[in-house]
């Protein structure tokens, strides 16, 4: 008889030292980013991983029928809050973005990124088998994306919205819908882009577009972002200048060396070793996502954990695509690497629902790690 608790024992201790590993290594890239301080990013990024940590064990708990019976009320009071935020929201750097409840500045469309995907993944659990390739089974999905995409976009917030639009999107395709509806629509918003980008972006987002396509044409302006970003990458080399000597964070040459570029000023100290380790260990944490999908229980459960798996993927690809300057910057973080409590909450909801749907599918013999 084991000394340890059996709730304790069955907690998934393998994963969380996965994701401690992860965290902790972006702690310590957050301490050389001050200059070797704990002040003012490294000890609250620590406290608020363990705060978020210990949610997400206790999500993990939860029984999975519970999220698929809230799924949509969460979805319904996330859509008013996002209204509310167009109402009485508060307006920092030309965003509306936040609802002031006096202790804390909230974020609604931050948990609209897991919430869409629960919503989706109920509405195709509940549907029949047999009505997955009919119009019944596009337009509500469509419809149910489409209203908080809409409300995140004029705030504007291109990069939050643009998350949302995948993780709902992610699980339309997991749910079988025919293929060529997915090409279809794809040449579609290809053909759209142009009326988009010349009277539906901001200015300053056209200005990140452009630059994306043409970097050097304002290297101290505009594009000043990603051509500092990619010197601090490539300096770093193979090994990296070594821990606490980067010069482009240090020297504050790198902008948002602490939070949307952080693996630039990572890859400066680490080099081409650290970050391919970095991206390795993110690679074991989707491949232990997929495998809850595969085993998981019911329809519900699969799609939730693969659509959550997904949009942890989209925080991480579409991060290093826009730091290496191969897609424009959208203000995408890092997960558990970029300082901030917005992103960190997100992923760790979509852990600790993941984590309760591997818990069920292990109770049946399944085993996940």
């Amino acid at each position: 008889m084991s000394i340890v608790p059996s709730p304790i024992a069955n907690l998934p201790w393998r994963l969380m030292m996965l994701v401690t590993a992860i965290a902790l290594f972006g702690i310590t890239v957050l301490y050389s980013a001050a200059s070797g301080s704990m002040t003012p990013w490294a000890l609250n990024q620590l406290v608020r991983f363990i705060v978020f940590a210990g949610m997400a064990l206790v999500l993990s708990r939860i029984p999975v029928s519970l999220f698929a019976t809230y799924a949509w009320p969460a979805y319904g009071a996330i859509v008013i809050a996002l209204i509310l935020v167009e109402l009485i929201g508060g307006v920092a750097g030309g965003s509306q973005r936040w609802i002031n409840l006096g202790f804390m500045q909230l974020q609604p469309s931050e948990f609209m990124k897991p919430v869409i995907v629960l919503a989706v993944a109920r509405f195709y659990a509940r549907l029949p088998v047999g009505e997955v390739r009919r119009w019944n089974a596009i337009w509500p999905a469509l419809l149910m994306i489409g209203l908080p995409w809409a409300l995140v976009i004029v705030q504007p917030d291109l990069g939050t919205a643009t998350m949302i639009a995948a993780g709902g999107i992610t699980v339309m395709f997991l749910a079988g819908l025919p293929l060529r509806l997915f090409i279809g629509a794809g040449l579609a918003v290809a053909a759209f882009i142009p009326f988009a980008f010349m009277f539906l972006l901001h200015e300053y987002q056209q200005k990140r577009v452009l630059i994306f396509l043409d970097p050097e044409s304002d290297p101290l302006g505009a594009g000043y972002h990603i051509s500092q970003s990619k010197i601090a990458i490539g300096s770093g080399g193979l090994f990296g200048k070594g821990f606490l000597n980067g010069t482009q964070s240090h020297l504050d040459y790198l902008p948002e060396g602490h939070t949307d570029f952080v693996f630039a000023t990572m890859a400066e100290e680490w080099g081409l070793v650290g970050g391919a380790l970095m991206i390795f260990a993110f690679l074991l944490l989707f491949r232990w996502g997929l495998r809850v999908s595969t085993r998981a229980k019911d329809r519900f459960s699969r799609l939730t954990a693969a659509g959550l798996t997904t949009t942890i993927f989209f925080y991480v690809a579409i991060n290093l695509m826009m730091v290496m300057g191969l897609a424009p910057v959208v203000g995408i973080p890092l997960p558990f690497m970029s300082y901030g409590g917005s992103s960190m909450l997100t992923v760790m909801l979509c852990l600790g629902i993941i984590m309760s749907i591997a818990r069920e599918a292990k109770s049946r013999g399944n085993r996940l790690l």
